[in-house]
């Protein structure tokens, strides 16, 4: 039962915060999951299964508005499947408890990477279509973020800031990343669901219905709430979760605050980043703008 809630709440979260900021379901779902002592294996696979339900839906929308370049989504997805396969042959045949560190360290570099980007917004002019083509790395980013997906879900924030620092328009990466990814997390979820020979309904339905829940407080927040200062504090939270983790697997002590209070600095200064260097320009469009 207590698993049955953890899933819920990790859902919840994970929707609330992929519908406000087009990125993070992986990360954060995997991190509260593993910290309610989920299995890897049951983590993966429920996060990926409910990737591919909410993908669908989410990638017939991008269509409908044209924001998907489909020869990004056939770059992406190809390699990125292999990718997943890779990642979940991995986390297969590995023992559990030895890989949760090593998830738990993946989980908080995710964690730092969005401090970094979200201490300001990506500015500056985007690739036109015609010329995506000609973007080199395209399939390594792909096959990494494959990897990546099979193991922890994290998909978006291994490919998006790639295409992003290339200046693809915001739209398109949002729109191409999200729908290739339902091919990367079909494969992850297909091969974890055949290696552990199955996981339980309950728990794949209690993520969804935390995530059905999630999506309209989501969509209300989008307008409200800074993009910015959201993704400062979903880094925050991978990286207090994850520190958790690993200062418990370390059989660390009291000394475990020094390493909470690096984090909560950290945090501080991604917050105030724009307030220390008010040249910075913010831009105040979208929250697809601010997404990498």
């Amino acid at each position: 039962m207590n698993d049955i809630v953890a899933v819920g709440l990790a859902g919840f979260a994970a929707t609330f915060v992929d519908g406000a900021l087009g990125m993070g379901f992986g990360p954060t779902s995997s991190s509260i999951l593993l910290a309610s002592g989920v299995s890897p294996v049951g983590v993966s696979a429920t996060v990926n299964i409910a990737k591919v339900v909410t993908g669908l839906a989410g990638g017939v929308s991008h269509w409908r508005f044209g924001n998907v370049d489909w020869r990004l989504v056939r770059r992406l997805a190809v390699p990125g499947a292999c990718g997943a396969l890779i990642g979940a042959v991995i986390l297969r045949n590995v023992d559990g408890d030895a890989l949760r560190p090593v998830l738990a360290v993946l989980l908080a570099l995710i964690g730092v990477r969005l401090l970094i980007r979200f201490r300001r917004p990506l500015d500056g002019p985007t690739v036109g279509l015609a010329e995506q083509g000609s973007i080199s790395g395209v399939e390594v980013a792909g096959l990494t973020g494959g990897v990546t997906n099979g193991m922890i879900g994290a998909w978006g924030p291994i490919v998006t800031p790639f295409l992003i620092h290339r200046r693809v328009a915001p739209r398109i990466v949002v729109g191409s990343v999200n729908t290739a990814e339902i091919a990367v997390a079909f494969v992850a979820a297909g091969s974890l669901f055949s290696m552990s020979g199955g996981i339980e309904p309950a728990i794949v339905v209690s993520m969804l219905v935390g995530g059905v829940l999630a999506a309209p407080v989501a969509a209300w927040t989008v307008g409200r709430v800074s993009p910015r200062h959201l993704g400062v504090s979903v880094a925050g939270l991978l990286l207090v979760t994850n520190v958790r983790e690993l200062a418990t697997a370390a059989e660390v002590g009291p000394a475990r605050w020094i390493a909470y209070g690096l984090v909560a600095a950290g945090v501080v200064w991604a917050w105030t980043w724009p307030r220390l260097h008010p040249a910075t320009p913010l831009a105040a469009s979208s929250p697809l703008a601010d997404v990498s």
